[in-house]
């Protein structure tokens, strides 16, 4: 189910807001609203009501699943002039910043928030999304320090064999092997960048960004490269899940806790117009939305 977008009024009584935010989704059940779990847009939305005295409702970049994390999280919210006309805010939305600082947990915070142009919808207008995923194959598993934002894999990866698969699946296709299924939903994205590096302490670096992505998608693709990566696979195997049209129950999807959604692409102002029809006109004729994980 998609984000439920909340229209600014267009007379003056309305401004829309732009918050950049970070989190830690380990004690998370993702970003979407569910009712009796801790997630992390009821969180922020609860806070800024509070904060604000006015009801709040969120539209985000990219629905992240339970335990994925995010320092590059976008979301845009339509809030009342008189709300943010107070002694402590003075009109200026980014002194929200340090109050909310005050009040939301340890595990999430808003970096930035700033005036936007009704045309600026977090979800729609967005260009592009990138996330990180960090794995290591260390006998003794991640580091403790580290092991709540790195996954583990049980089996030795080689980066060269991990560059290769992942170079075999960019481009725009049908990743329906990759994604659980939603009713409706198309499964064709532009995948334009996936690749590897290994860093200083031995861990695996992956870089990938797409349009959009689907449900479960990126710790599928994750999971198919390490497979070739660990010996068990080859790359026609993994270049051959891209002419399948269903889940392929073989893929292994990795764990949660490794990835991060890091950064959103915006176009200029002046076109943020014509990228919401487009993106809008998609959505529409497939069903389909995006949501990271």
């Amino acid at each position: 189910m998609s984000e439920p977008a909340v229209t600014a009024s267009g007379d003056g009584g309305f401004c829309r807001l732009r918050l950049d935010v970070s989190y830690d989704g380990t004690d998370f059940a993702g970003w979407a609203r569910q009712i009796g779990q801790r997630t992390v847009c009821d969180t922020l939305e609860s806070t800024l009501s509070t904060v604000l005295r006015v009801p709040i409702r969120l539209t985000v970049a990219g629905r992240t699943d339970a335990g994925v994390h995010a320092t590059g999280q976008v979301t845009h919210a339509d809030v009342a002039e008189s709300a943010l006309d107070t002694r402590s805010i003075a009109g200026d939305p980014s002194r929200l910043v340090g109050r909310l600082a005050k009040m939301l947990p340890d595990d999430v915070r808003v970096r930035r928030i700033e005036r936007v142009t009704d045309d600026f919808d977090a979800r729609f207008s967005a260009l592009r999304r990138h996330y990180v995923y960090r794995l290591t194959d260390a006998r003794w598993g991640a580091e403790p320090v580290d092991a709540r934002t790195t996954a583990t894999w049980s089996r030795p990866l080689d980066v060269e064999a991990l560059n290769v698969a992942s170079r075999s699946l960019v481009g725009l296709n049908d990743f329906a092997a990759f994604c659980r299924r939603r009713e409706g939903a198309t499964t064709i994205r532009d995948l334009q960048r996936f690749d590897w590096t290994v860093d200083s302490d031995g861990v695996f670096i992956g870089r990938v960004s797409a349009d959009a992505f689907c449900w479960s998608m990126v710790r599928s693709l994750v999971g198919a490269v390490a497979s070739v990566g660990d010996g068990r696979r080859d790359i026609e195997w993994c270049r051959g899940l891209l002419g399948e049209t269903e889940r392929n129950s073989r893929i292994p999807v990795a764990e949660a806790r490794g990835l991060c959604l890091v950064g959103v692409d915006y176009p200029a102002a002046g076109d943020l117009a014509a990228r919401n029809e487009i993106t809008r006109d998609v959505r529409t004729s497939s069903g389909g939305g995006c949501c990271g994980g």
